[in-house]
């Protein structure tokens, strides 16, 4: 699907969506040991740098096998990662993935993760020759409905108690974006 022993650059306005490096580790668990960022998150937050160190090697072991993919959201002003997109569930025979995203709360309410979102559809569609980006979502999370919502997804369904978090019961928001419906919404 990928033909490189890396992911390629995704660029967008202000930030870019670019490979994951050892160098990365720190940002990555800036973000994911943040009790807010994974409130919403299938998973509890890191607990130490080891941790993101073993989410480095994931994310490289599953892009081999091509399997998942994950970028880190890279400001343009200075590289820093300051959150990841994920195409996973990757579905080559029905042309399909999740999408997955997680943002350091330093940068929430500034437009990243849409431009972020934007440029990793446009590649799913244009370049993967997707037909379908799906997304499941924690209902309370009001700003990542309203994110995905204003990208053109659709909500398909509401799964109840999906999720086990932290001894917590979690329901979860379905939602689909077709191919067709992303390509009229960049014509309108």
């Amino acid at each position: 699907m990928i033909d490189s022993e890396i992911l390629p650059t995704i660029d967008a306005p202000r930030v870019a969506l670019r490979w994951l490096t050892d160098a990365d580790a720190s940002s990555l668990f800036s973000i994911f040991s943040d009790p807010e960022v994974m409130r919403y998150w299938s998973s509890p937050p890191l607990a130490d740098i080891e941790g993101a160190r073993g989410l480095l090697a994931d994310i490289h072991e599953y892009f081999r096998q091509q399997t998942l993919f994950q970028w880190g959201i890279a400001r343009r002003t200075d590289d820093m990662v300051i959150g990841t997109c994920t195409l996973f569930h990757i579905d080559l025979s029905n042309r399909r993935a999740e999408l997955g995203y997680a943002l350091g709360r330093d940068h929430w309410k500034n437009g990243y993760m849409q431009e972020a979102l934007g440029a990793i559809l446009g590649f799913s569609f244009d370049i993967l020759n997707m037909h379908r980006i799906e997304a499941d979502v924690d209902p309370r999370n009001i700003s990542s409905v309203k994110t995905l919502e204003r990208l053109g997804f659709q909500r398909e369904g509401y799964l109840r108690e999906r999720w086990l978090v932290g001894g917590e019961i979690q329901d979860a928001l379905f939602y689909g974006l077709l191919r067709r419906e992303w390509q009229s919404s960049r014509l309108a």
